[in-house]
């Protein structure tokens, strides 16, 4: 397996792709997942002539299940650590949920030459959790039950997810797929539970809002209009106008998950993004 081990000794697996000397195309899951959910777009960016690279964050997949650095700093200093170690340039980051304030947070402090797009998918940005300054976020209420149902049956809450919520698979006439659902599942339990639980707070209550401002580069936002786990109004509307350079496309009727769901339409609008002028 590919690892790279970072400065406080966490093994971080990782897989690249491609010609090293094509443009390089790194992916950030969300949580509680792996570098696996990106294997749609890991082949067809593949094909289109790209290095496609997608690591296991610290405490998910088949990186080290860490009980410290479970939190947006770490996450985006070892993010930082791969980035040199292959020494990528003028890559293009791309971030689901979780994995989208991994890219704010990255790419807001990134060395010049490094990064030259980023996109945000269903992405926690700027911040999930209500309060009085941001009342369309979601009640800290509803991530203590996140956590109480990790700790009490955590194999469970990662069947009952993707199986309503996540995918929209809880919607009238939703054309559900039981493959997505257990890809999802052992996803989740390959991970570490400490790590996932502590990562519950590090998705809910960071506030991206600094690191969005600080983005100077390209960055396209997408954002599914019907997604029940990060609700559209708190982020993706939000996020755009605090973006330099932000560009919101949206999808009607599309779930948390749609580049699962919906690989061709999306991957092509990635395509059409990372390729512009």
């Amino acid at each position: 397996m590919a690892i790279i081990t970072t400065r406080d000794g966490a093994n971080v697996f990782y897989k690249d792709w491609g010609a090293k000397d094509a443009q390089p195309i790194v992916f950030h899951h969300g949580w509680p997942l792996s570098a696996d959910d990106w294997d749609s777009q890991m082949l067809f960016f593949l094909s289109q002539g790209y290095r496609v690279i997608a690591f296991d964050r610290r405490g998910h997949g088949r990186s080290d299940q860490t009980d410290t650095g479970n939190d947006m700093d770490t996450y985006a200093s070892d993010t930082a650590e791969l980035v040199n170690a292959l020494d990528l340039k003028d890559a293009v980051h791309i971030g689901h949920s979780t994995g989208g304030g991994v890219v704010a947070r990255y790419v807001a402090r990134a060395e010049s030459g490094r990064v030259a797009k980023a996109v945000l998918i269903g992405a926690v940005t700027p911040l999930m959790l209500q309060t009085s300054a941001n009342p369309e976020g979601t009640p800290k209420e509803v991530f203590d039950g996140f956590r109480s149902a990790l700790t009490a049956n955590r194999a469970q809450f990662f069947k009952d997810i993707p199986a309503g919520p996540f995918y929209g698979f809880n919607r009238d006439g939703a054309v559900v797929s039981q493959g997505l659902i257990d890809n999802w599942w052992r996803q989740g339990m390959e991970g570490g539970a400490k790590a996932q639980y502590d990562s519950i707070e590090a998705f809910s209550e960071t506030d991206f809002t600094d690191d969005l401002q600080a983005i100077t580069i390209p960055v396209l936002v997408m954002h599914g209009e019907d997604d029940q786990i990060v609700p559209i109004a708190a982020s993706a509307h939000k996020a755009v106008k605090l973006l330099p350079n932000g560009t919101l496309k949206t999808y009607p009727d599309l779930s948390h998950g749609m580049f699962a769901t919906h690989p061709e339409r999306i991957n092509a609008d990635l395509l059409e993004f990372i390729q512009a002028r």
